[in-house]
């Protein structure tokens, strides 16, 4: 795969997120021409912090802001595109759905337009989409045969930019690739009322994690490293008949309650003495959410290689290091 992308003229919206921030860096060291979309200069991002987003090329904008979208990507000759770009936080959708909707629906459809305009130049596109596209369903695990059905503002914003992808692959021949992943964790994830980053900071401080539900909620948890890799690979699978138009679950397949993944971080951390608190206050959230992740490993080869807890201690390391070394 190195060699592969060695050159490569590769667009990355959502770059300085949690996934975005590790996929630049493994770009960049297996020697692609990278270009991020930046809207806001967050100096605690791991692309910034870690010095990678003076070894790429930066364009200013957002992705409500369709002459921006295409004017990086035929300026700088874009051929492979990750959108990673969105709002992801189901609490501010809550809140404010028309930001949600704006930056995930309208965001997506001018990305993927500016691909389709651009489409002597673009080769491959992966569409960073989520298990929450599915929907509240009374069967589970997810699989890709299950259309997205979404019900609350982020789980629709998802859900729409996932048809929006295989509407300009079927319509329009855009080859195009949908990646749904379970939660995703690792060093870089600033978003502090998620339950991992959250009950990171509040050990380390010696203070109580607070739960937003009752803590039974269940989840699949993938490790940041191992996201990266898998859209790698699906960029890379582009290339192969029958892949465009695709949608692949990632997770590994073994579920955790939120409570399950506060107590390993308890324990890992030496903090068993710091009770956690549970508000059961969650609103507008799916209960139970895993997926079957069958056809990524059969069709792609691809599996997540970090077990959880290995991934939840190299978590807990980078901020230990990020907040200053605090216990």
């Amino acid at each position: 795969m190195s060699s592969f992308w060695t050159e490569r003229r590769v667009f990355v919206t959502g770059a300085t997120g949690l996934v975005g921030s590790w996929l630049v860096r493994s770009l960049v060291e297996k020697g692609a021409y990278v270009l991020a979309l930046v809207r806001d200069w967050d100096p605690q991002s791991e692309l910034i912090r870690s010095g990678f987003i003076n070894r790429i090329s930066v364009v200013s904008g957002a992705l409500e802001d369709y002459p921006t979208l295409e004017r990086a990507v035929t300026e700088h000759e874009v051929e492979t595109v990750f959108h990673l770009g969105a709002q992801t936080i189901v609490g501010s959708a809550l809140k404010s759905p028309l930001n949600t909707f704006e930056a995930n629906i309208r965001g997506s459809y001018n990305l993927l337009e500016a691909c389709r305009v651009q489409s002597s130049l673009v080769k491959r596109v992966v569409v960073a989409s989520s298990d929450k596209a599915y929907g509240d369903v009374d069967v589970l695990p997810y699989d890709e045969t299950m259309p997205p059905l979404g019900k609350h503002p982020y789980d629709v914003s998802k859900s729409c930019t996932d048809l929006l992808a295989t509407t300009y692959h079927h319509t329009y021949g855009l080859p195009v690739v949908v990646a749904r992943c379970g939660n995703i964790y690792g060093g870089g994830d600033l978003n502090w009322s998620r339950i991992v980053p959250g009950t990171i900071r509040s050990l380390l401080n010696g203070t109580a994690p607070v739960l937003r539900s009752d803590g039974t909620f269940l989840r699949d948890y993938v490790y940041v490293k191992d996201a990266a890799e898998a859209y790698l690979t699906m960029a890379q699978a582009l290339d192969t008949p029958g892949i465009a138009g695709e949608a692949f679950n990632f997770g590994p397949s073994h579920p955790k309650t939120v409570i399950e993944i506060v107590n390993i971080l308890r324990r890992i951390m030496d903090r068993e003495d710091i009770e956690p608190v549970i508000l059961n206050q969650a609103k507008a959230e799916i209960r139970d959410q895993y997926l079957n992740s069958e056809k990524a490993a059969k069709v792609l080869g691809i599996v997540p290689k970090q077990d959880l807890e290995g991934g939840l201690r190299e978590t807990a390391d980078w901020y230990r290091q990020m907040l200053g070394g605090a216990r």
